[in-house]
């Protein structure tokens, strides 16, 4: 999953994933806003996961065997 950043003028970093609707985040730095943003996304799939939901984004980290 791609992670896009912008800075706001005011200098806060907004960081967001687009592949996951409503996974966006601030940061008081770019390093924050990547990690609080990594830690919803996860939070985001596992409450897809637990309520049945396909989440394709976990298709390249898990392989069920046939």
């Amino acid at each position: 999953m791609r992670i896009e950043l912008e800075m706001e003028d005011d200098g806060r970093w907004i960081a967001e994933i687009p592949e996951l609707p409503g996974v966006m985040v601030y940061g008081a730095t770019r390093e924050q806003a990547v990690s609080k943003v990594k830690a919803l996304a996860l939070r985001t799939m596992a409450d897809q996961i637990e309520n049945g939901s396909p989440v394709s984004a976990l298709d390249c980290l898990f392989a069920v065997p046939a």
